[in-house]
């Protein structure tokens, strides 16, 4: 499932192509994403509108529109966002295509059909009404600390909680928390303000190294534990056989050497 980091390079990808860029035309190939309008109606709302601004909010996109409203790009579980020169170039998958007047495509790609685009009015609303907490990259370290003051879990579920704190899913809370040496099931409330300072500035770097690797083509960093999340998987550290726990109904991952836990056991 897309998370922040993933969002973050369509972000920066619809930046470089789609930004200022007047909307020509649109192509529904599947209307199941469309949320609130039509194809009909979107098309109508959309043709003569340039995309003015982006902004990125946890795991959804948010294109701001000339004349006011935002397109919402909710890339669900599989979601992605493909720009080409010619429609029969669309990856498979491809739901909507957006007609450009520099005469390109963007295309809407979501093979399971669980993401959607939806216009709407007021960002701050919508957001609201999604029941999001803040985006998770966007905390500075003291709102990040004062946040985990309030929370009684565990810190993966609690990195997890969109409705906490945005942006962050399964993957990345399992590689945040390698970097940072906690295990996924260590109470939040027994982390110190330093060991908590230190998961900030893991979830900062994690961000930033992934999105590097994926805007530069430079690959995961050596010491990530995200290739080797995987039945049979080895630290990338020191070597240990990867253990997995459940957590929040989810799998975590973990070494059980370099992230041991003080709360009586896995």
């Amino acid at each position: 499932m897309p998370e922040l980091p993933d969002v973050e390079v369509f972000k920066r990808r619809f930046d470089e192509t789609a930004l200022h860029q007047t909307v020509g035309g649109l192509e529904v190939r599947d209307s199941g994403v469309l949320a609130y309008h039509g194809p009909g109606d979107l098309e109508r709302r959309l043709q003569g509108r340039s995309f003015e601004s982006s902004h990125r909010h946890g795991k959804r996109l948010f294109a701001g529109m000339s004349g006011g409203e935002w397109l919402e790009l909710h890339f669900g579980m599989t979601g992605s966002l493909a720009y080409v020169a010619d429609p029969d170039d669309a990856p498979p998958y491809t739901k909507v295509l957006l007609r450009l007047e520099n005469g390109r495509y963007l295309g809407f790609v979501d093979s399971r059909k669980l993401g959607h685009l939806a216009l709407i009015a007021d960002l701050d609303a919508r957001l609201k009404e999604q029941g999001l907490g803040p985006d998770a990259y966007g905390l500075d370290p003291d709102a990040f600390l004062e946040l985990a003051k309030k929370q009684r879990g565990q810190a993966k579920c609690w990195l997890m909680d969109q409705g906490k704190m945005a942006g962050i899913g399964n993957v990345y809370s399992d590689e945040i928390l390698f970097q940072a040496g906690i295990h996924p099931k260590q109470p939040v409330k027994a982390l110190s303000d330093s060991a908590l300072l230190n998961l900030h500035g893991s979830l900062r770097r994690v961000v930033d190294d992934a999105v590097d690797a994926a805007m530069h083509t430079k690959g995961i960093p050596a010491d990530f534990l995200v290739p080797h999340r995987e039945p049979g998987g080895e630290c990338p550290r020191c070597g240990a056989a990867l253990d997995t726990v459940k957590a929040c109904g989810r799998t975590a991952y973990f070494c059980p050497k370099c992230q041991p836990g003080t709360f009586g056991g896995g």
